[in-house]
């Protein structure tokens, strides 16, 4: 027979203590840890046994497509039978949106049970309604009870259960709050227990905080198969989902979606929203190709450079690393004979997106010095590399993807690293290698 224990919990870590104390021994913070009861369960034996590789079923690999071929490159290829997906973002961003549109779609392939903690039916239905989904079959419940739902999702024998959101969700084993420590940790086990068990794929909708991290304890991020977020700008139509964790496909992944009226269209071409809609032959604009996840992106750079009204030049990033800017200024002017100590920079990458990768570093120079010296870069040019503290030219990973990816956008004309050259190179555009920064200047310029 089971039995019952008291621990104190913190709400910031998480972690336990036999007794109340003002701080927590593990994160130091102050009067976080309240009581809960655990329920410990008597021990029995396990029936799980070994088995092969053999002796598995002939269909591991087969992947249930969502009917937004963007949101399966997130996924890794479709959903895999068993796996638990953890969707973060702010509020409003559309999370429930778009899991609507695609349980509608997966509908029409497997059994679907949506659960709701937030939402009334009524309001489901009025925006399925909105949507203009297909999705009258659609098994819906509107409860705040897990053990209720998994319980009803293996009655209607759903093999695609939305849970939206954890934070909703309650344990009727521990008297703790909804969204706690506790309860956030045991749902998530008892969701995850029951989708490996079951072979049941489930979407899970969490909060974030103002931090734009997923609320709770970090132990659910590594409890579940796939973590994204929604990165949406408030100015933007466009939002974007990126794989923070996959185990079942690459991590970095990223798909691009347009709101409308009848919910999130699919972009088929994100590059075309990340390049000015105007002409690029002004001075500041240097198009260069990121790579994200597993497919190139051709991005704007701008940078404006500008009298400085005060001691202290300005020097803002948005989209790339601020000090990673510092440190390509300095470049510059040891290396490139142009200093700037004296105006303010400003780099803006178009269309709100954030790059991590070094691969940027030279179209950010080159568009800085096209802003400053008032002078267009050449048009239909692309550039990308690596700039060291040397001032050299370092190559970055799939460079032939990246200028065959220009090429068809019409690119006539690439500054690369020069070991990223190709030995051959695709028809209609020119492939320039250089070695140094002050190579790569005089070409542009």
């Amino acid at each position: 027979m089971a039995k019952a224990k008291i621990a104190y919990v913190c709400s910031e870590c998480g972690a336990h203590s036999v007794k109340w104390a003002g701080q927590c021994p593990d994160c130091a913070s102050w009067n976080t840890l309240s009581e809960t009861h655990i329920a410990v369960p008597a021990a029995k034996a396990s029936s799980a046994s070994a088995t092969t590789l053999d002796d598995l079923p002939g269909d591991i690999e087969h992947r249930t497509p969502t009917g937004f071929g963007e949101f399966d490159r997130v996924l890794g290829g479709g959903l895999v039978p068993g796996a638990v997906v953890l969707l973060g973002g702010d509020p409003g961003v559309g999370k429930s949106t778009l899991l609507q549109q695609v349980s509608a779609s997966l509908m029409k392939q497997v059994p679907v049970c949506y659960a709701t903690g937030e939402e009334s039916l009524r309001q489901i239905g009025q925006r399925s309604l909105r949507l203009g989904l297909d999705a009258a079959a659609m098994n819906l419940l509107s409860d705040t009870s897990l053990g209720n739902i998994l319980a009803e999702a293996t009655k209607c024998r759903a093999r695609v259960l939305i849970i939206d959101s954890i934070q909703t969700m309650t344990n009727e084993q521990l008297p703790s709050a909804p969204g706690s420590v506790a309860q956030l940790r045991e749902g998530v086990g008892r969701i995850v227990q029951f989708a490996k068990q079951n072979e049941v794929a489930v979407f899970v909708i969490g909060h974030v905080t103002k931090e734009g991290a997923i609320a709770g304890p970090r132990v659910v991020e590594h409890m579940v198969d796939t973590v994204l977020y929604f990165e949406s700008d408030p100015g933007s139509r466009y939002s974007m989902i990126r794989s923070v964790k996959n185990r079942f496909g690459a991590s970095g992944e990223m798909g691009v979606f347009a709101m409308t009226e009848s919910g999130f269209l699919e972009v088929s071409n994100p590059s075309a929203i990340f390049l000015s809609r105007e002409s690029t032959d002004e001075p500041g604009s240097v198009v260069s190709v990121a790579w994200e996840g597993s497919r190139p992106l051709l991005v704007e750079i701008q940078a404006l450079v500008a009298d400085s009204n005060s001691n202290y030049a300005k020097r803002l990033a948005q989209g790339v690393d601020q000090n990673r800017l510092a440190l390509l200024l300095a470049v510059l002017q040891r290396h490139g004979s142009l200093s700037v100590t004296d105006e303010d920079v400003f780099v803006n990458v178009v269309g709100g997106l954030r790059i991590a990768e070094t691969a940027v570093d030279l179209p950010t120079l080159l568009a800085i010095v096209s802003s400053f010296r008032d002078r267009a870069a050449p048009e239909r040019l692309v550039c990308f590399g690596e700039i060291g503290l040397a001032g050299e030219i370092r190559p970055v990973r799939f460079g032939g993807e990246r200028i065959k990816a220009a090429a068809k956008q019409g690119f006539t004309k690439a500054i690369v690293p020069r070991g990223n050259v190709p030995k051959k190179t695709p028809a209609g555009i020119e492939v320039i290698g250089v070695r140094r920064l002050s190579e790569a200047l005089d070409e542009a310029f």
